[in-house]
């Protein structure tokens, strides 16, 4: 799988996620198998550009090349500097969001809701386009099938992102409309990779090995894309990898390796966001890993009156401990 310069490991993607995918995370799925990660969005707004939040975004320190950072807006002229400014901060493939369909984003007219408005789509995918090739940095483009179920405009849209010179297109199988109910239109990713050349990447519905293989045979896509499946279950991309590559499954990760990938992980998520928001946003981590395992969402229910990330962490690893030491089969069967 190739963007623009850039030979990846695999065409196992982790999708981008607000609120998720921050570099703790990236890095973490990179490690257990990702061939790509891209960023959470980040504004296009130079306002919000030294906002804590944003700066946090923009923080790639020590991050395996390449970095993809998406950003999200409306405005060209503001998109094509928000490509820069990121550049500069480290990006050298820029992605742009216009596959969100949350409230806050598509009311602004970003997000999902510029597929309401092909031309200002085009003149967006110009900008930056324009904007990142004296630097070297490929564009590629994130979206969903169309504005709602009557409005399936993505083979429109995707032809003229590849003529403006998008180097590859990720697409959610799902109108806006469709937020993420229903099931995911394969159909419509195989119409689309029928007609481009451009790498096509599949997203939607994709949460097990068996998923992944499908969506590849039905839709000819060059590579899958994984969100939510992967929230608190960052071995999912090797075990996708494992089977794409040899037919074959990876072994479930053990209750000793979930814990000590959990402590890992909160370990490196305390460090980036610090002790107040660290132990506030590592919550929703803590629910993902243990979620499934049995007696998992009470000890959570628990967890999180805890204030602090060293109780935090030594919470985590005592329940697991002691949950090993009575019955580790039972734990992974919940």
């Amino acid at each position: 799988m190739r963007i623009g310069p850039y030979d990846l490991p695999n065409n196992v993607f982790v999708a981008p996620m607000a609120g998720v995918t921050d570099r703790p995370f990236r890095q973490l799925c990179k490690r257990l198998g990702a061939g790509h990660a891209v960023s959470e969005m980040a504004a296009s707004n130079p306002q919000l550009w030294h906002s804590v939040k944003t700066a946090r975004r923009l923080d790639h320190d020590g991050e395996s090349e390449p970095v993809a950072v998406q950003i999200a807006g409306s405005d060209p002229a503001m998109m094509a500097e928000a490509a820069v400014f990121n550049i500069g901060k480290g990006a050298r493939i820029i992605d742009i969001n216009m596959g969100c369909p949350a409230k806050k984003v598509c009311n602004v007219l970003a997000g999902s809701a510029l597929l309401r408005d092909e031309d200002l789509v085009a003149r967006i995918l110009d900008a930056v386009v324009t904007a990142c090739t004296p630097h070297g940095v490929p564009v590629t483009l994130k979206t969903r099938t169309g504005w709602n179920r009557a409005n399936r405009n993505v083979l429109r849209v995707a032809r003229r992102a590849q003529d403006i010179g998008i180097a590859a297109l990720a697409l959610h199988g799902r109108t806006r409309e469709d937020l993420y109910t229903g099931t995911a239109e394969y159909e419509t990713i195989a119409m689309v990779k029928a007609e481009l050349d451009i790498p096509i990447i599949a997203n939607g519905d994709i949460r097990s090995p068996e998923d992944a293989r499908h969506v590849l045979e039905v839709t000819g896509a060059d590579a899958v894309m994984i969100g939510r499946a992967a929230q608190g279950r960052p071995w999912l991309f090797r075990e996708i990898d494992t089977y794409l590559r040899t037919g074959s499954h990876h072994a479930p990760p053990s209750p000793t390796e979930i814990r000590d990938l959990l402590l890992e992980h909160l370990d490196d998520h305390y460090r980036f966001y610090g002790e107040f928001t660290g132990v506030r946003t590592a919550r929703k981590h803590i629910g993902w890993y243990l979620g499934a395992l049995a007696g998992g969402p009470a000890f959570c229910a628990r967890m999180n009156l805890i204030e602090n990330t060293r109780e935090q962490w030594q919470a985590v690893a005592d329940w697991f401990d002691h949950a090993i030491e009575q019955a580790p089969d039972r734990l992974l069967a919940a």
